[in-house]
């Protein structure tokens, strides 16, 4: 399935999709959300929505310095996990680093989330593992 990706600056949206989605992993780990630090991050990342049949179905944002782009979220809609959007986003984010003649493509994934098999299924590779979460980076060809 193909979402229809797009800009957006639904704070909100973002905010409850991620708690939503993260809780669980928080609590296994022990952490907690902090809003504050939500807000300051979502000021520097460009956020896109993305959309199925006009419904939001999922969220990436991104940012980028001189050596790679950065995925910094990645969630999906749980009614629409595991039907390929996660697998659209991400070739979205290849083909807007290629764009940007950047080669590198980096993300962190909390070492008990199962979408760590979805980023090793789409090439990336783990660089280290530290505090519970895998840094990690594929090349862009």
């Amino acid at each position: 399935m193909t979402p229809l990706i797009r800009p957006t600056n639904d704070k909100r949206f973002a905010e409850q999709l991620i708690r939503q989605n993260m809780s669980s992993y928080h609590e296994q780990l022990d952490m907690h959300w902090s809003s504050a630090l939500f807000d300051s991050e979502w000021r520097t990342l460009e956020s896109y929505q993305l959309i199925i049949n006009t419904c939001p179905a999922g969220l990436l944002c991104i940012n980028q310095d001189a050596q790679a782009l950065y995925i910094r979220e990645l969630q999906i809609v749980p009614k629409w996990q595991r039907q390929g959007l996660g697998t659209a986003a991400i070739r979205y984010t290849m083909d807007r680093a290629r764009q940007a003649d950047i080669d590198t493509l980096r993300l962190r994934v909390f070492c008990i989330n199962p979408a760590a098999a979805l980023y090793e299924r789409m090439g990336f590779h783990v660089r280290k593992t530290e505090n519970n979460t895998h840094y990690m980076e594929r090349r862009i060809v």
